[in-house]
């Protein structure tokens, strides 16, 4: 195994059907319960101790998280972390309501950790099952550190308690899993995962996973006529940068892609000759997310073996500054012959994006997912709670929300198009790469970016604006959120979005 991969470490989950005992409760070191909002006596006549649980919830603040906080009377003296949730909460607070249930139930020391969820149809009981589940392989993973005395591992295993039917996690393991690597490769210092360092690591899990890997290099890219990507490589002090392609084929490695996944992986940027403030600066290791969100989600679909081929194109460089770096005002060509002036070097990620969707939608995949780190104004729009969607379809607009309320990753569509372009008109090339003014710069970079779609390809563009949260976001409980992963398995899987259906030209 590659030393910049995670080792892998599998929490063990146990399923136990039937009534809620004092004896499936005993080996518990915590247990998490959640409750309807309401709490009808019937329930907690079902609960071992259930009286005690129910005085517990009394002594606390009404609307507090946790709702209660007490010891079962056993061996163990099992520490008892109890929530409520309406019983049509969205996804999203189910998994906020988890992650916090767990963080609380995890401050003592690891052990085994139960969950029983009661008082709900069979349906949203497995739901809820399903997104604590979630919230548990999240905190359970334990992101790099370098620490002499590591940090000690929060849970040991999990067990689900008082199930009326088994609950099927294959689905959660395999997001569970693209999620962790999407925020352990995030997480990772810019001293240890370096342009040359990513892409080897990558070409050792494509081998591990049976995918295909080719990287194309400076030399490749300039004969292929990549020049957006390459002015953002000039910086570099060495012949670190590429594009990197992965592939799934569940069947025949001849068929074309039906996904194409596309991300951003700026392994660090300084803003390059336009340089950036400190603070601003700081967490630029993290730049690379959205490639890193690629891999995750294509890991998700590979473990499940999902019947869909896949490509994951990734734009991986440094953005440098020095006397080799690009510039404003500079005259790049990119690879499908566009012409673009340079404005401001900090707008690397688009000029990174711009050759490699091109690549990409050449091959005529059915859907082009592309993700970015890409603009402070979408951040400003919607805050780090959201991420902006965008779209060469606009009718897919509603498609696109309702994916996201249904995995709980939220989203919120943004136009594009040809009317926004205005702003970015040029004296000397087809196109600015952004505006001066800088108002609306994430509608102006995905009307920048669709310049770049061949072949009338329908494509999504994700501005990853929730990709840090402080405090966490949803069911990942670290300030780095992974975001994108679970989203894009639910437009697979939910929305259906690679139906041919919806694929026809101009749909």
């Amino acid at each position: 195994m590659h030393p910049l991969l995670p080792e892998p470490k599998e929490i063990r989950v146990i399923q136990q059907l039937g009534r809620v005992t004092s004896e499936a409760l005993a080996p518990l070191d915590q247990l998490l319960l959640i409750l309807p909002e309401k709490v009808p006596g019937s329930v907690w006549k079902r609960l071992p101790q259930g009286s005690k649980l129910q005085a517990a919830m009394r002594r606390r603040p009404e609307g507090s998280v946790p709702a209660l906080q007490t010891r079962l009377a056993n061996k163990r003296q099992t520490f008892v972390v109890g929530g409520t949730i309406a019983r049509d909460a969205t996804a999203f607070e189910q998994l906020t309501l988890a992650r916090k249930l767990v963080a609380s139930a995890t401050a003592e020391k690891a052990g085994c950790l139960g969950i029983v969820v009661v008082g709900f149809d069979d349906d949203r009981q497995a739901e809820l099952y399903r997104n604590a589940v979630s919230a548990v392989l999240a905190a359970a993973f334990a992101l790099p550190e370098y620490k002499s005395k590591p940090s000690p591992a929060k849970i040991r295993s999990v067990r689900l308690i008082g199930l009326d039917t088994q609950v099927d996690l294959d689905r959660v393991r395999a997001e569970a899993h693209g999620n962790n690597l999407a925020r352990w490769l995030t997480a990772l210092p810019p001293n240890k995962l370096d342009a040359a360092g990513y892409a080897d690591m990558l070409r050792d899990l494509a081998k591990d996973r049976g995918w295909q890997y080719k990287r194309f290099g400076t030399k490749e890219l300039e004969k292929l006529g990549a020049g957006a990507f390459l002015a953002v490589a000039l910086g570099n002090d060495n012949d670190s940068a590429s594009i990197v392609r992965m592939r799934y084929r569940p069947d025949t490695k001849a068929a074309k892609a039906d996904l194409s996944l596309v991300g951003k992986g700026i392994i660090f940027d300084t803003g390059g000759t336009n340089l950036k403030p400190f603070q601003a600066m700081l967490d630029m290791h993290g730049d690379m997310q959205g490639s890193a969100v690629a891999v995750g989600t294509l890991l998700a679909i590979s473990e499940l073996r999902l019947p869909v081929a896949v490509d994951a194109w990734l734009a991986i460089t440094e953005n440098r500054t020095g006397p080799t770096a690009y510039k404003s005002q500079d005259l790049i060509v990119a690879a499908n012959g566009k012409t673009i002036q340079t404005i401001h070097t900090d707008a690397e990620g688009r000029m990174a994006l711009a050759d490699t969707l091109v690549f990409a939608s050449r091959d005529e995949p059915g859907v082009i997912v592309d993700y970015a780190t890409l603009t402070g104004s979408c951040v400003n729009a919607i805050t780090t709670r959201y991420c902006g969607v965008f779209t060469n379809r606009a009718n897919w607009h509603p498609r696109l929300k309702r994916t996201g309320q249904r995995c709980g990753e939220r989203v919120w569509p943004f136009p594009i198009g040809k009317e926004f372009l205005a702003e970015l008109e040029s004296d000397v090339a087809d196109l600015q790469q952004c505006s001066v003014k800088g108002t609306g710069d994430h509608i102006l970079a995905g009307s920048f970016l669709a310049e770049f779609i061949e072949n009338d390809t329908p494509w999504i563009h994700v501005d990853l604006s929730a990709s840090n949260h402080k405090g966490g976001l949803g069911h990942v409980p670290t300030e780095v959120t992974g975001f994108g992963v679970r989203y894009t398995m639910s437009l697979i899987l939910d929305e259906n979005i690679l139906d041919e259906k919806i694929l026809e030209p101009g749909s």
